[in-house]
């Protein structure tokens, strides 16, 4: 029911994405390990509290690091029925939170960017709104939005090429499209806040 799709050398599609989803993770978690470690290069300000500011790295990076094992970690999983179902969940809810992350966050920034959004950033001391909205929108939303992708097709190495795969695409698709539009209107106070990620 869950046939392996082999690609060259005999590593399967699944171990492929598995190991791309952990390089990415590693990645990232190491960006949030610098900052939690002291690093300054490519700061944009000086937080109200540095204690703060490090510890908020270090579980950023704590977090991060967790999600980078989690995909070959749980490999033996996609080979049991009731394992398959639970790791196309958490495919599901990674996949529709990482891009809806990515969506809202980028249209946010690009907003700001043209004077048209203000974003509410208390953390910071001092702050360079430019440098801050060009970082986010370009390296932290692009990570968002490629891990949320790769999750999705980590899903798809387990769904027939049919009714599964329409469904559960059709599903996180629609689950993105109102988280995002709802992120949205509570970022540009159309409604109350609602923070979706």
């Amino acid at each position: 029911m869950t046939a392996r799709v082999q690609t060259g050398g005999g590593m399967s599609t699944r171990v492929r994405i598995s190991v791309a989803l952990a390089v990415w993770g590693l990645l990232y978690s190491a960006y949030r390990a610098y900052y939690a470690l002291g690093g300054t290069a490519g700061m944009f300000g000086t937080p109200v509290s540095q204690a703060q500011w490090l510890a908020i790295n270090a579980v950023g990076a704590g977090i991060l690091l967790v999600a980078a094992v989690l995909p070959p970690a749980t490999l033996p999983l996609w080979r049991h029925r009731s394992g398959r179902r639970a790791m196309l969940a958490l495919c599901w809810v990674a996949a529709v939170g990482c891009v809806m992350h990515a969506l809202v966050d980028s249209v946010q920034r690009a907003l700001s960017l043209a004077g048209l959004l203000h974003i509410e950033l208390p953390f910071w001391r001092t702050l360079d709104r430019r440098t801050a909205d060009l970082q986010d929108l370009l390296f932290n939303e692009p990570w968002f939005l490629i891990e949320g992708l790769l999750w999705a097709a980590l899903a798809l190495t387990s769904l027939d090429a049919g009714t599964q795969r329409r469904r559960w695409l059709a599903g996180a698709g629609i689950a993105v499209a109102a988280l995002t539009a709802i992120g949205l209107l509570s970022a540009t106070g159309v409604i109350g806040t609602f923070i979706v990620g």
